[in-house]
């Protein structure tokens, strides 16, 4: 009898735990990269971005070739056979859209995160807030109206995280621009990534061509660094050679980076796998959970704490955040019970 590995209840524990794990030494190994470079006044973000997306290029391409995919291999569980999508130039003409956005999103993050790792993770709170105003106008899918009252706080979260208490007593606006424009620039992107995935998945042909998620998420990796590398040439052409320089003789610059843009492509594979067999309830309170969980982490692994203020205000934004997805189900009428004689 063939070997099928751990159960699907304990393989479904161990994802939702590496899932975490791999969000945490994403950010980790990012920090530390964008560090090797020179910070973020380096002039090397988009470099290190655009090579993230590189490694899971090159990443994606070997699990073609080899036909196996080892991300189940973290449940304990037998790899997952990934053979190459029988997409046609039509199908990668409309995941354009979508590779965009994710490399937008993608690399907005890392420059975000790269200003201010704490801070930037707060901003990144709000991402509902950027996907109801782009869900409403763009797609014509507007939130639920108590949806819509959850939004000032997640907004006055983030606002009260901004603030920093004087020698006086009183409080003035103070935090990272960086990580506050990038930040809210990757919810945007993030947004539309997920109204672009919705409407590529909508049509049955092309879903059914890719042949799964895991496919689908190889082509929008491979994508994504195929139309950041012209942007990063543009805009940080000129430090090529001096990244180029540091790459071939910093290994922990080496090493963070491939294990970046590993960590980042393995954990987005595990997060799909917990959330799509998990409820809407289960899998709200997981990406709450998530995000303090990575805060933490970075506070410790950075050595920042967060200030009162970012305490108090990111426990209320992402408290928001959690209200946000958990208000319909909440609030949601309860079916009558039949009489029955």
């Amino acid at each position: 009898m063939a070997f099928k590995g751990a159960p699907d209840s304990i393989a479904l524990a161990l994802f939702f735990v590496f899932w975490y794990a791999g969000n945490m030494k994403y950010n980790e190994y990012n920090t530390a990269a964008l560090n090797a470079v020179g910070g973020k006044t380096s002039g090397m973000t988009m470099t290190v971005a655009t090579m993230q997306l590189g490694v899971c290029a090159v990443y994606a391409i070997i699990m073609w070739v080899i036909k196996l995919n080892p991300a189940k291999l973290f449940g304990l569980q037998m790899p997952s056979r990934q053979d190459v999508p029988q997409v046609t130039k039509a199908d990668l003409i409309k995941s354009i859209p979508l590779g965009f956005c994710s490399a937008g999103a993608h690399a907005a993050t890392v420059f975000a995160l790269g200003g201010d790792p704490l801070f930037g993770q707060i901003v990144k709170s709000a991402e509902p807030v950027l996907a109801a105003v782009v869900g409403t106008f763009a797609y014509g899918k507007a939130p639920s109206f108590n949806k819509v009252m959850c939004l000032p706080v997640i907004v006055g979260g983030v606002a009260f995280a901004s603030l920093k208490k004087g020698a006086d007593g009183s409080y003035s606006l103070k935090f990272d621009t960086t990580a506050l424009v990038f930040g809210m620039l990757a919810n945007a992107f993030a947004a539309f990534k997920g109204g672009e995935n919705s409407k590529l998945l909508s049509d049955k042909g092309v879903a059914e061509r890719y042949g799964g998620v895991g496919n689908q998420f190889a082509v929008t990796q491979i994508l994504g660094f195929v139309i950041l590398l012209p942007i990063m040439f543009a805009t940080e052409g000129k430090m090529f050679p001096v990244f180029l320089d540091k790459l071939t003789s910093d290994f922990d610059l080496q090493f963070n980076l491939i294990m970046s843009g590993l960590s980042f492509y393995i954990y987005n594979e595990l997060a799909t796998y917990t959330l799509k067999v998990t409820g809407a309830v289960t899998a709200s309170v997981a990406n709450t959970a998530k995000r303090v969980i990575v805060m933490v982490y970075m506070a410790a692994v950075t050595g920042k704490a967060l200030t009162d203020e970012q305490k108090l205000g990111s426990g209320i934004a992402i408290s928001g955040v959690l209200l946000y997805s958990l208000i319909d189900d909440l609030l949601k009428p309860k079916a009558k019970a039949t009489k029955t004689d």
